[in-house]
């Protein structure tokens, strides 16, 4: 396919990718996700990005509904009722832009499909031109699931057997699998969830994905997932306020122990006071927090936003919010003892999936895969 910064010719086609295309053309290859990712964020950290907002630092613009019918035919609020645009520019050897576009409504699972719906638009840089219209659920939920694996590759110990899974949901998919391809020594998985269907889904796919995981164990607390395991990753949602957010105790942890948290999360002082704190993108959290009531962990309650709370008290030093992007950098320094405890706080933001677009886009321009299709020859009005 043509590439569009070559503006010699008015015509321009761009590649339709189909789910079915998207995972022939690698979208679920894991390993070569969280390398991508790794690269991602070490330019994100440079400064070598740009999406929405007036510093460049938005995770998008959100359209929501009304809790009451207004008009006819206008939605009114659920569970999940959004519509949601996330767009954002990648330099390095991506030098891409694109945006990610979806709707959600959790009341599509009763017709067989996913809450949301995700659908990707890869743009030329200079002339805006489309690259590429591609189906993103996959995209996404490899993107996200990639994130906590550049965390571990980084922050968990190499010798890492046990998992300690809280909340078998998609996201702890995604997050195991990449868990493993950054440390193949996994062995052992311990499930706690908050119903015996959901943990007997996850331990039934861990069963026939990861036949090298020989032991799987079903726990009826959240502290046996977490004690005695080298990873621990916590996704569960949760309603807004702290007091509401799963919350990790004093003497849960481990020596050397990494937990990862993609969702809501409170954790002891005593806790607090013990570990190191990475996010994936520390400047987000601080916009996102610019936009919220204080403190803003009670509003939106990732980890992050009660890092930006402790920093603005005065409870925490700057320094002490570390960014991983700074650590793939060479900037500080990742791992230093094994007995280090990290807390790492999984965002997500668009510039993730330009990344991952891009190289699966390549990917199937390299194996001829998708449909070309035609915007025009000539443009009516130019």
């Amino acid at each position: 396919m043509k590439g569009h910064s070559d503006v010699t010719s008015t015509k321009i086609d761009f590649l339709y990718l189909s789910e079915p295309d998207m995972i022939r053309a690698g979208v679920t290859n894991m390993a070569e996700c969280v390398d991508t990712m790794s690269e991602m964020l070490g330019l994100f950290a440079a400064g070598d990005y740009r999406m929405a907002g007036v510093d460049n630092n938005s995770h998008g613009a959100m359209m929501t509904f009304p809790s009451e019918a207004t008009f006819p035919g206008m939605p009114v609020d659920g569970p999940d009722r959004r519509f949601m645009a996330m767009p954002a520019y990648l330099g390095g050897d991506f030098q891409t832009a694109g945006c990610k576009w979806y709707g959600s409504n959790v009341e599509n699972k009763k017709h067989g499909l996913p809450r949301s719906i995700l659908m990707f638009t890869l743009n030329d840089k200079d002339t805006g031109a489309p690259l590429a219209y591609m189906s993103a659920n996959l995209l996404s939920a490899y993107r996200t699931g990639a994130i906590p694996g550049v965390g571990a590759r980084y922050l968990a110990r190499d010798d890492a057997r046990v998992v300690g899974i809280v909340g078998p949901g998609v996201m702890n998919r995604t997050s195991l699998e990449s868990f493993l391809a950054v440390r193949p020594g996994i062995d052992t998985v311990k499930i706690f969830g908050r119903g015996e269907k959901s943990k007997a889904s996850y331990a039934a796919w861990v069963r026939e994905k990861f036949p090298q995981i020989t032991t799987l164990e079903m726990v009826d607390r959240m502290e046996d997932a977490v004690r005695d395991s080298d990873i621990v990753s916590i996704a569960v949602p949760s309603d807004m306020g702290s007091a509401n957010y799963p919350t990790v105790h004093e003497g849960w942890l481990k020596p050397g122990a990494f937990l990862c948290c993609s969702a809501h999360l409170a954790v002891d002082e005593a806790v607090v006071q013990q570990a190191r704190h990475v996010a994936d993108a520390r400047s987000i959290y601080q916009a996102w927090a610019g936009e919220l009531p204080a403190p803003a962990h009670e509003t939106v309650g990732l980890w992050g936003m009660h890092l930006v709370d402790r920093v603005r008290d005065g409870r925490m030093r700057p320094e002490q919010f570390e960014d991983l992007g700074e650590i793939i950098q060479g900037k500080t320094p990742g791992r230093q003892n094994d007995d280090e405890i990290f807390i790492y706080s999984v965002g997500g933001m668009p510039v993730e999936d330009v990344a991952w677009a891009t190289k699966v886009y390549r990917n199937a321009v390299r194996d001829g895969i998708g449909t070309t299709l035609k915007l025009w020859d000539e443009p009516a009005l130019a």
